[in-house]
């Protein structure tokens, strides 16, 4: 009887300690005047105008890895694109031809085995980034500072 009962019971107390966690572990309300408490060296730096702008490619990259002809495992990539101010427009314009370019550095990637095993570490993610940068310069000119793997995900059956 008691065993029907226990998850009733523990509920409301799962509920309860998480809500005085939550008090418990809210930060302090900000100083009435926060900006006069803080002197300037330790205030952020303000944006300045020329400076690189990121754009994120529209859909993620699905790569398959193959081993034994059969695809072993897919890699899901989110890109952005560190550029100079102004290019957006262009990277958009131009995004079907980038993304065959990319999808063509990546199959090649996961061919070599780059995908493989420990595939985050940055002996196996850094040759990937030059190669997409390269890429992406090649499209686009050297206003194309770098490419950015915001997100990547493995999935493995």
């Amino acid at each position: 009887m008691l065993s029907k009962l226990l998850p009733f019971l523990l509920v409301p107390l799962g509920i309860g300690a998480g809500a005085g966690a939550a008090v418990y572990l809210m930060p302090p309300p900000p100083a009435e005047d926060a900006e006069a408490a803080a002197p300037d060296s330790v205030a952020p730096p303000e944006t300045e105008k020329g400076e690189d702008d990121y754009v994120k490619m529209n859909n993620q990259f699905v790569i398959p890895v193959v081993s034994r002809d059969r695809i072993a495992s897919l890699v899901v990539l989110s890109l952005s694109l560190e550029t100079a101010p102004g290019l957006r427009e262009r990277v958009y314009e131009r995004e079907p031809k980038l993304r065959d370019a990319f999808l063509r550095v990546l199959f090649d990637h996961a061919n070599m085995g780059g995908f493989n095993g420990s595939f985050t570490q940055e002996d196996k993610l850094g040759p990937l980034r030059v190669a997409l940068r390269e890429v992406a310069q090649r499209e686009l000119g050297k206003d194309v500072h770098n490419v950015l793997i915001v997100d990547i995900a493995r999935q493995d059956p």
